[in-house]
């Protein structure tokens, strides 16, 4: 057992035994044990876990800029979370509306909110513990009686009776074991809420990152099919160069290749349009049947500049996993105040009124009345160590959910140092690709002029045309993975539900049906 759940559990000189001793045994009046106990609830108070004392996410520190190209950089804003809405930086109202149908009519995110819903009721229903509980009831019975149960030989007695009552009871909660219940379903109330931001968070990032997606494979099969027609020109050249014994069949054959595979990477691509374009509609509430695909330029999706990056101590505090395993730690905490709380005794006084006659008539005269009061304890003997088992379940319960709590923050962790990185990587390929489209482009404009000056021929133009337009798509490719890294980066910091009031609505005040 850890030197925590040792520290955390009652012992035999523990404040809680104490008061067990000294308020708790049977020969002490109710009263005085009240007095005695006030306050007293076994188990451990929860503390929410400490924060990584690391002040970076990588080794040797994070970059506070990126440049990607010339003109185009990407600054950090070390210590700021994401904002509200930050799917705006993007400047792209195709995605802002994509993002808006999602919310509202995304079918996971309406489960999570039904799912926080039933959580806080059944929170409701708990606090009722520590109300009186007070039911009535209200009967009429027509009986025949037989003397000879009571060893009498007279006659058997037909006769009519009427019942009003009502009746009280209220558990003494003096161990806490039933504030420790609700605590646990207030702490699983916390939990709902997590995972209902968690699902708000990875709905708004699945959308962002699928229309990026859209974007980029119609560029790409924009850009290849162009590639296509130009093989194709090239091809008619080299036949006629062929016919005219300017050139082999060969490099014919090459060309024909060349085309060959260019038309075969055009399926591949379309498929994964479909597939993301499904994954959209189904984001968005939809069937791929009735969906509408929107149109979704990669040019009229701007990078953002700027870039938060909130510290390692505000990460745990705005991470939809982390709160949630973080509220997880809380329910098996107050696990353990139950499963000791078990240990101890339990009271309830209760009581009751009515009114029992013969005739209704005589239902409320004062010879009728009857009442009733008193007081149940209900002491833990012998149980074959089951109790105290349950209790030890409950402590390896707190320290699975401990564990589990830290291991999703060194993910969380490690998931941000990544990105991080990848950006870094990204702006380095981007630049490169930048800088190879724009060599490929000045190749082609040099030998279209040396053409025109007859020093070339066109299918020497026609290859540095190709050659272009492949340079475009590694460029094209680079910018959508910079793109969706971005877009990861405001998801791993926590999706900006923290700057978002619509989202802690939500969460902290979920409609009710």
């Amino acid at each position: 057992m850890s030197t925590l759940v040792r520290k955390i559990i009652p012992r035999k000189n523990s404040a809680a035994f104490q008061c067990y001793r000294k308020g708790c045994a049977f020969l002490v009046p109710f009263g005085v044990s009240l007095l005695l106990l006030s306050g007293c609830a076994v188990g451990p108070d929860f503390v929410r876990p400490e924060a990584p004392k690391v002040t970076q996410y990588n080794q040797g520190g994070d970059p506070k800029e990126i440049v990607a190209q010339a003109g185009v950089s990407q600054r950090f804003d070390e210590g700021a979370g994401p904002a509200a809405n930050w799917w705006q930086s993007f400047n792209s109202k195709q995605l802002d509306a994509a993002v808006s149908i999602g919310l509202a009519e995304n079918p996971g995110l309406q489960a999570a909110e039904a799912s926080l819903r039933q959580s806080q009721e059944n929170l409701r229903g708990g606090s009722g513990i520590f109300y009186p509980q007070l039911s009535a009831t209200f009967g009429q019975t027509r009986e025949k009686s037989s003397p000879a149960t009571i060893g009498s030989s007279s006659s058997a007695n037909i006769f009519n009776l009427t019942t009003l009552s009502s009746s009280v009871s209220y558990a003494l909660d003096i161990f806490g074991g039933q504030r420790r219940a609700v605590e646990g379903l207030a702490a699983q109330v916390d939990q709902q809420k997590a995972l209902t931001l968690g699902a708000y968070m990875m709905l708004t990032g699945n959308i962002v990152n699928t229309s990026i997606a859209i974007a980029a494979y119609h560029a790409q099969i924009d850009k290849t099919s162009q590639l296509i027609d130009l093989e194709k020109d090239q091809i008619s050249i080299a036949e006629k160069q062929y016919q005219a014994g300017i050139t082999t069949y060969g490099a014919v054959l090459t060309l024909r290749l060349q085309l060959k595979a260019l038309e075969a990477a055009l399926p591949p691509l379309r498929q994964k349009l479909s597939q993301a374009e499904h994954l959209l509609a189904t984001l968005e509430g939809k069937t791929p049947a009735e969906f509408q695909p929107p149109t979704v330029l990669l040019t009229d999706i701007s990078l953002p500049r700027q870039l938060p990056l909130s510290l390692p101590s505000e990460l745990v505090h705005q991470r939809p996993d982390i709160l949630a395993f973080e509220a997880q730690l809380h329910v098996a905490s107050a696990g353990i105040g139950v499963a000791t709380a078990a240990l101890f005794p339990s009271f309830i006084l209760n009581g009751s009124y009515g009114q029992t006659s013969q005739k209704t008539s005589n239902l409320f005269n004062s010879a009728s009345n009857v009442w009733g009061l008193g007081a149940n304890v209900t002491a833990p003997i012998f149980k074959g160590g089951s109790l105290r088992a349950q209790r030890r379940v409950a402590i390896d319960a707190y320290e699975q959910s401990l564990a589990s709590y830290k291991q999703t923050v060194l993910s969380a962790f490690a998931q941000v140092a990544d990105i991080v990185r990848a950006l870094e990587h990204d702006a380095e390929v981007t630049a490169i690709e930048a800088q190879a489209a724009k060599d490929a482009k000045l190749a082609m404009d040099l030998l279209n002029a040396n053409y025109q000056a007859g020093t070339a021929n066109y299918l020497q133009v026609m290859v540095a045309d190709i050659q272009f337009h492949q340079a475009e798509i590694n460029y094209l490719q680079a910018q959508a993975q910079q793109l969706q890294d971005t877009t990861a980066l405001f998801v791993a910091l926590g999706g900006g539900w923290s700057n978002d009031p619509n989202a802690k609505e939500k969460v902290n005040s979920a409609p009710q049906r």
